[in-house]
């Protein structure tokens, strides 16, 4: 399969630094994800990941101006974005000859590492409905990165703190990746013999007449705040937004793989619902289709939420 990086989609959204691209979730599903799950962390648990995540380069620029009670929960929430960041907003990442059929391509070497690895963002488990065939995923991909950055994180790696550091970051981002259906697949067929990249091949008009990427619809399913506060305050407790309780059975399971064969079946399902499934581009999405995504997706956040806080506890304890 041909290498390639997720669209940056530029939006409406703002993060705190002013006006900004963002992907996959965007930013505010991004950033609730990680709300929920370290408001799950114990205290123990929660400041040796504090402790990390200090060690980020962009720490001090995340936490100016936060008071003092509020910089270890703000910059945790904060850091769940980074791994888009390095696409294009943090100097000193580069894409060029970033590639996910490189010797190197899943090294976990730290801060160190100045690639932006954008294929680390996603699997594509391909799927067919009209017999073109199916290419097979990237060798590196979010599933072998979530693996291995696990391992890394693990109290017991005999890795140095920063590239602990290195690694909790980009899981907090990755988890979420992972509950994206879009991030779990690609869609063969005659139109699209190499894939559609995750959807970002196809556009969509919703109910409003906005007319984008099948992707970027998906991505920006979860909205009303752009910055950590938001998160903190509003996604916690305001009904709109707040996360549902996640499916206790599912929420314990910790195995990536099957996480990525649910989201792969949820995009078959749901995704590629239809007016997507047989329709001719640009999709016209219906009331049933949106009012579905938005359920999904709810429910794919708060799991991620959940088994996100199970993998640092397992990792750190």
């Amino acid at each position: 399969m041909s290498n390639r990086f997720r669209a940056i989609v530029f939006s409406t959204f703002v993060i705190a630094a002013g006006t900004q691209p963002a992907a996959a979730w965007w930013d505010e599903g991004h950033m609730q994800i990680a709300a929920v799950a370290y408001d799950r962390l114990s205290p123990e648990i929660r400041g040796k990941a504090d402790a990390l995540i200090k060690l980020n380069p962009e720490y001090d620029r995340w936490v100016a101006g936060v008071p003092d009670s509020l910089k270890a929960q703000y910059a945790f929430i904060r850091a769940a974005t980074w791994a888009d960041d390095i696409k294009g907003l943090i100097e000193g990442y580069t894409n060029t000859g970033d590639k996910a059929t490189n010797p190197q391509a899943g090294r976990n070497v730290g801060y160190y590492d100045h690639y932006s690895h954008g294929y680390w963002h996603f699997k594509d488990i391909g799927f067919s409905t009209d017999g073109t065939p199916v290419e097979d995923a990237d060798p590196v991909n979010a599933l072998t990165q979530i693996k291995a950055l696990s391992q890394g994180l693990s109290s017991n790696s005999g890795l140095p703190d920063d590239v602990r550091s290195y690694d909790l970051v980009w899981l907090i981002h990755l988890v979420g990746d992972a509950h994206q259906p879009l991030h779990a697949t690609a869609r063969f067929s005659q139109e699209h013999k190499h894939g559609d990249q995750g959807g970002n091949l196809d556009e969509v008009v919703t109910a409003t007449g906005a007319k984008m990427k099948l992707h970027a619809y998906w991505d920006g399913l979860f909205g009303g705040y752009s910055t950590p506060y938001g998160a903190i305050f509003d996604g916690l407790v305001n009904p709109d937004t707040k996360l549902p309780e996640p499916d206790a059975t599912l929420a314990v399971e910790q195995d990536p793989e099957k996480w990525f064969q649910e989201s792969q079946k949820l995009a078959i399902d749901v995704t590629y619902a239809e007016p997507v499934r047989s329709g001719t581009a640009p999709y016209m999405l219906d009331r049933a289709y949106e009012t579905n995504a938005l359920k999904t997706a709810r429910s794919q956040a708060a799991l991620a939420a959940a088994r996100l806080a199970s993998l640092i506890t397992a990792a750190l304890q």
